[in-house]
């Protein structure tokens, strides 16, 4: 008889929205600790001037564009262990686990090495000039270096949130930011690294955890999947691993790459905008922490419960997630949005930085309960992995939608820079639909792991 740990039983039979809020809830936490991270190194690097504020802001889209690969491939290997564990076969459950951190080495430094020495080059391809090349290359160059410490920590974390435990990686990530937070002033102006401190402290944080995260997947209790070495050697469930995270890595990748192509819209009408949409995105991104944790605990409990057979049980879950997800996001937007002129003031005192940058945030901080369905349906079809329908959406939303839409909008209106935002919140309403009416179509139902059912002993509870 398979043993469940407490979640496992919350996950497959208990209260379908205690279930969310228990698994969302540390992820809410971790994510706040990544908009905190986010919003430390702005701070910081914003104290440095626009230039720098803006460089940052540039060259992230690259850096997302190769973490992309990583955090495709991890997702794969949270749908897979879910089902896995879900159907009873907590072995091949671990032995997907083994694999995912060795894939995640591998991929990290055959993309990292090349992309840190190409940095300029990539740099230049962005728009970036002058003092913003310089500081761009600078960051750009430390944060692929550190590719392997960024990529095994989202091993780390998709692993023990297969398992249905997202409570242990907040605790980590957040002793992470700790010390980043105490490295970021250190590094940045007391050794005078300048934009490159900001990086270092990052890539450093984020590895040391990351390293002790992983020794204790060697060394865990009787009901949580325990790694041996002889797990990491790479065999056949790679090859699944690939085919279920490659969409994911397609789509993460496009989505990224657009987010470059966005940038090099908006750098071209100068510095200060680039500065305040990095601000603007740092500051709402505080309120979408509990959609992106729902939708994070949703491919959990999807995955789950599609392998325990259980899909009504699935269906559930996402009726309850959009729910919940909208109606928190949609009362913290209000409350944030009196408050956005002090925010902004927080990180900028230029002028035409601060207005363009409230502009923004009063107009996305109030649409972003689109958002929330828009993480919920991708947390479904990344849970059951049916990851081409969440590579489509993330795709569509920049290259179909937004991208199309900026053009018009700076072509057959006088709006300015306002027509990015404008365009950012119809392609956020748009893919709605069309993740809605994928889930309607009911395809993302079937198990991915059905066809190797025949092959297992029938499992029990």
């Amino acid at each position: 008889m398979q043993r469940l740990d407490e979640n496992q039983e919350l996950i497959l039979k208990g209260n379908i929205i205690k279930a969310i809020l228990v698994l969302a809830g540390p992820i809410m936490i971790n994510n706040m600790v990544q908009s905190i991270y986010n919003i430390t190194d702005t701070y910081f690097v914003s104290q440095l001037g626009s230039i720098p504020m803006a460089a940052m802001t540039l060259v992230w889209p690259v850096v997302f564009f190769f973490l992309a690969v990583g955090i495709g491939i991890n997702l794969a290997g949270t749908s897979l262990i879910a089902q896995y564990i879900g159907d009873g076969r907590k072995e091949e459950a671990r032995r997907v686990a083994g694999e995912v951190i060795s894939i995640s080495v591998i991929l990290s430094l055959v993309m990292g090495i090349p992309a840190a020495i190409f940095s300029p080059q990539l740099v230049s391809f962005m728009g970036g000039e002058g003092e913003v090349l310089t500081n761009g290359v600078a960051f750009l160059r430390v944060m692929m270096m550190g590719m392997p410490s960024l990529f095994l920590f989202l091993a780390y974390a998709s692993i023990l949130q297969g398992q249905g435990d997202t409570f242990t990686p907040m605790k980590l990530k957040l002793s992470s930011l700790i010390l980043n937070i105490v490295l970021d002033p250190i590094l940045i102006f007391a050794l005078n690294f300048g934009i490159a401190g900001a990086a270092i402290a990052t890539v450093f944080s984020r590895g040391i955890f990351a390293a002790y995260g992983l020794k204790t997947l060697f060394r865990a209790p009787e009901d949580k999947l325990e790694i041996t070495l002889k797990d990491l050697i790479p065999g056949n469930r790679m090859l699944k691993l690939i085919k279920i995270g490659l969409p994911n890595c397609i789509g993460q990748s496009m989505a990224a790459f657009g987010f470059m192509f966005l940038n090099m819209f908006i750098i071209a009408y100068g510095n200060e905008t680039i500065a305040a949409f990095g601000i603007g995105n740092r500051i709402s991104s505080f309120v979408m922490m509990p959609a992106m944790g729902i939708g994070t605990a949703l491919a959990t409990i999807v995955g789950q419960n599609l392998g325990a057979e259980q899909v009504e049980r699935a269906r559930k879950a996402v009726k309850s997630s959009a729910l919940i997800s909208s109606l928190i996001i949609g009362g913290a937007g209000l409350a944030f949005y009196r408050f956005i002129p002090n925010l902004t003031g927080f990180f900028t005192g230029e002028e035409v930085v601060f207005t363009q940058t409230v502009d923004y945030l009063r107009l996305i901080i109030l649409t972003l309960p689109l958002m929330g369905f828009f993480q919920v349906f991708i947390g479904t079809y990344q849970g059951s992995g049916h990851t081409i329908y969440a590579m489509l959406m993330m795709a569509g939303r920049l290259w179909v939608l937004r991208i199309p839409l900026i053009l018009f909008f700076r072509e057959f209106t006088a709006l300015g820079p306002t027509g990015v935002w404008y365009a950012m919140v119809l392609s956020n309403f748009f893919i709605s639909l069309v993740g809605l009416a994928i889930y309607l179509s009911r395809r993302w139902e079937n198990r991915v792991i059905s066809e190797e059912k025949e092959l297992q002993p029938a499992r029990s509870y």
